[in-house]
């Protein structure tokens, strides 16, 4: 069913790497697209498409209320997506109390239908080693790091928000890969640091990878076929971080490294590297402690709910990554 013919939808997170891929998939299916976006963020992302400029700021509850104006979905796909911070604040500002705001106002304004761009970090994994639906509830001690945990407490708010009458679908990618990855995103910058020859190691761990392109199908599948109050994974391929390297190998001719460390030896060096970049230079560390310890389980998923119920596509993961490196070497990230 086409939902879409001259409805306008409210997109936060545009400039992002989600966010940008949904708002030229909404304009390829005939949606009307406004982007909530601040005046201080990189414009790159969304630079010479056809859509509206709302400047504003999650924190900021009077200018949502003037974003959502003349809108009739939202999709709320903003986050502080960053494994480290100089100010842990800043992270649930945005990604928690930004939720709440964005989402009180949808509510008020009668908005007809929220999309909620979560993360797989609220999905558990059982300890049978099975794969984590969306029934499966993460413990909150499981999750490492102020992003992680910060994502937990805005899902369960916008889960509060629905019993309250916000007719809202979570949808809740693993990890994504493809082009638009501007920051760059932290599993980007794996593999920025790949085609720049600096991963001279690898943890032995594993993940659940899909195509950006397909997420962004996948939250425009969740506005007109989700059911409300429903989560949908969104994801593809479970694969070792060495059999990701191997892919990365036979498609780019770099040697992929061999030299496999313990976790626990990641981790010592996580905490050195923090330490004096982070807390003493005050740069962005290249190996985040909550980083590390996220890799400490393989975090395998079954999609099936999203591909049966959506018709959630399935992009070959090979595809997806060969977009990523086409797309950061072309735009200066890698030679």
């Amino acid at each position: 069913m086409d939902q879409s013919a001259a409805m306008k939808a409210l997109v936060t997170g545009a400039t992002g790497f989600i966010g940008g891929n949904l708002v030229r998939e909404l304009l390829k299916q005939g949606y009307q697209v406004r982007a909530l976006v601040r005046k201080a963020s990189n414009h790159k992302n969304i630079q010479g498409l056809d859509i509206e400029m709302a400047f504003g700021d999650l924190r900021d509850r009077e200018c949502l209320d003037r974003a959502l104006e003349g809108c009739e979905v939202l999709f709320h796909v903003a986050a502080s997506y960053t494994f480290w911070t100089p100010d842990p604040r800043v992270i649930y500002e945005t990604n928690v109390k930004g939720t709440e705001n964005i989402l009180t106002a949808a509510l008020a304004k009668g908005i007809r239908k929220v999309v909620y761009t979560s993360t797989e970090s609220p999905i558990g994994i059982r300890e049978s080693g099975s794969f984590g639906t969306e029934e499966t509830e993460v413990k909150p001690s499981e999750l490492a790091g102020h992003y992680k945990k910060s994502k937990y407490m805005a899902e369960r708010l916008a889960l509060k928000m629905y019993h309250e009458g916000l007719p809202l679908v979570v949808v809740n990618p693993t990890v994504p890969v493809g082009p638009f990855d501007i920051k760059p995103t932290p599993t980007g910058q794996f593999i920025v640091d790949f085609l720049n020859h600096r991963m001279p190691a690898y943890v032995d761990t594993g993940l659940n990878v899909v195509d950006v392109e397909d997420v962004a199908k996948g939250h425009i599948l969740a506005l007109e076929k989700g059911r409300i109050g429903d989560r949908y994974i969104l994801g593809n391929r479970n694969i070792t971080f060495r059999e990701i390297l191997e892919i990365l190998e036979q498609m780019t001719g770099i040697r992929a490294p061999r030299l496999k460390i313990p976790i626990w030896l990641a981790l010592g060096a996580a905490y050195v590297d923090e330490f004096m970049t982070g807390t003493i230079l005050r740069k962005h560390p290249r190996i985040p402690v909550a980083g590390v310890k996220a890799a400490r389980r393989f975090r395998y998923f079954d999609c099936s709910k999203a591909i049966v119920e959506l018709g959630f596509p399935q992009t070959a993961i090979e595809e997806a990554l060969e977009k990523a490196v086409r797309w950061f070497r072309q735009n200066g990230y890698a030679s």
